[in-house]
């Protein structure tokens, strides 16, 4: 995680010390002071992309990473001196060894489109439906359940039977996101306390085979479960599914089926940050998000801190807000950064 960036001179004029908090932090300040540009050239920095950072004008970036890691980057009009600091030892690193020290995922203003690599501008939201579907169609053809080839542990009927029973809760949770293994018809899951003395064997291999199919999608039937959750909670007089196929679907409480395309700017919105949020940020990642606050209502404005703030909890990963909304940050100006022109 990052515990603080550090810029001399951006725009040859701001310096800057920035003190992030675990999880999540709010970056505010008035227009012209950097602010996008600031997480910008972060994320520059922790991608390797040396262009996009020679393009930017400043004089010298640190960032400090939780493990007493640190960035530096020094630009002598954009040639770029780039080193990894680590016990007072600072050696020069690669673009590649840049983008190894920690993961990174960029939410941009400009969200609702993007450019593919051919060039052509996309709608984001029917690309992202698009790709849940790929995902979600790929894992339900691997229904076939592989037998399990690791260390086991020693246990009783009765821890055996408690376990097949956790198992199948965990199973179903996995069955509600769309997918599911392909079981045995001669067996019943959990089984009971006389099948597991009856068939030991046949049992325990089946557990551990479905313990590693969960342990292998749980972290997509997650994702899906919460997304639903989050904009339907959100959402008003309609709902979202995600169907069996992995198709994306929105229906209105008269009963209405709605394209993507038809719904709001906002509610394109909510889709699309909490789909990149939950699907593409990977644990212990930085998750950098600009105005999250377009196109929204101050209502849903005031409802996304406790959401982000679960997310990185729950999905242990770290978020830099960038807002001008004090409706954003709600209730949380404790962990709220201001980029004071005092400071610079």
């Amino acid at each position: 995680m990052i515990t603080s960036i550090h810029i001399d001179r951006l725009f040859n004029e701001y310096d800057y010390n920035l003190d992030l908090h675990q999880g999540l932090t709010f970056l505010h300040s008035p227009n012209g002071y950097g602010k996008s540009t600031l997480m910008r050239l972060v994320y520059s920095a922790l991608r390797g992309d040396v262009k996009q950072i020679s393009e930017v004008p400043f004089e010298r970036l640190d960032i400090c990473f939780s493990d007493g890691t640190a960035l530096i980057i020094e630009n002598d009009n954009g040639e770029l001196l780039i080193q990894a600091q680590k016990n007072e030892l600072e050696t020069p690193i690669t673009p590649d060894e840049m983008a190894e020290l920690c993961g990174c995922v960029y939410i941009g203003p400009e969200r609702l489109v993007f450019r593919r690599r051919d060039g052509n501008l996309t709608p984001a939201l029917e690309a992202y439906a698009h790709e849940l579907y790929e995902r979600i169609g790929l894992l339900k053809a691997q229904t076939d359940l592989v037998p399990y080839k690791g260390e086991r542990r020693d246990m009783s009927d009765s821890e055996l039977e408690q376990w097949c029973r956790d198992l199948k809760a965990r199973l179903d949770y996995v069955k509600d996101a769309g997918f599911s293994p392909k079981m045995p018809s001669s067996y019943r899951f959990p089984p009971s306390r006389y099948e597991i003395s009856t068939y030991r064997q046949d049992y325990e291999d089946l557990a551990y085979s479905i313990s590693e199919y969960v342990d292998a999608h749980m972290a997509l039937a997650e994702s899906v479960s919460v997304y639903k959750d989050i904009v339907n909670n959100i959402f008003i007089n309609k709902t979202i599914e995600i169907l069996g196929n992995g198709k994306l679907i929105v229906n209105m409480d008269n009963g209405t089926a709605l394209q993507l395309g038809r719904l709001s700017s906002g509610e394109k919105q909510i889709l699309i940050m909490f789909y990149i949020l939950l699907f593409h940020a990977e644990p212990g990642s930085v998750v950098i998000l600009d105005e999250p606050e377009i196109s929204l209502h101050v209502s849903w404005q005031h409802r996304l801190a406790p959401y982000f703030c679960d997310i990185c909890r729950v999905r242990n990963i770290q978020m830099i807000v960038a807002t001008h909304s004090p409706q954003v940050i709600n209730d949380k100006w404790d962990i709220a950064e201001e980029l004071k022109p005092e400071n610079a």
